[in-house]
């Protein structure tokens, strides 16, 4: 299946675990899009905590990424930047509307629904699992210079100059039943 991370420049691998969900595992009901129309969705981002980053971390952002969405560029569910060196986890739900989990000089780009916010899974009836790969990525530089209004695209381009490391979690969902 296709590696989103396979044409970027090589960077090195830290470890990022969650109190929420688990690598390879199906997503909880809370990470499905309530928002999209998922039954007992609640678009609650996860539980993020991460160590081992590389030295020479000034800062992080975080994405969570659907490389199978039927789009033919796949769905950019969150996209965090501005994330301190100091800082080594967010809570859940820290993609609320409002960020208010997140720390100070953080900031929320707009999802590919344009919701500067986490958006939970919502795969298309019968289109079978999906992958939602969630990535932190340990930068060389306190300001990526990305505007707030950025997309999560670009965000990953200019990133790419900037990653020093990456640690990823990825887990699978699919359409819940009626």
């Amino acid at each position: 299946m296709n590696d989103p991370y396979a044409r970027l420049p090589e960077a090195a691998t830290f470890t990022v675990t969650s109190t929420t969900l688990t690598d390879g595992a199906p997503l909880g009901a809370a990470q499905y899009s309530g928002l999209f129309g998922v039954p007992g969705g609640k678009d609650v981002s996860p539980q993020l905590t991460w160590t081992g980053a590389p030295e020479g971390t000034r800062s992080y952002a975080v994405t969570v990424y659907d490389p199978d969405a039927p789009t033919g560029s796949g769905f950019w569910h969150w996209a965090v930047a501005g994330l301190p060196a100091t800082t080594t986890s967010l809570p859940e739900n820290a993609g609320d509307a409002t960020g208010t989990g997140l720390p100070e000089g953080a900031f929320q780009l707009p999802n590919d629904a344009r919701l500067s916010r986490f958006v939970g899974a919502a795969p298309p009836a019968g289109h079978g699992e999906h992958r939602y790969v969630i990535t932190v990525y340990a930068l060389d530089t306190e300001d990526l210079g990305v505007p707030a209004d950025g997309t999560p695209a670009y965000l990953g381009f200019t990133m790419a100059s900037h990653t020093l490391g990456r640690a990823t979690l990825t887990a699978i969902g699919e359409t819940p039943a009626n």
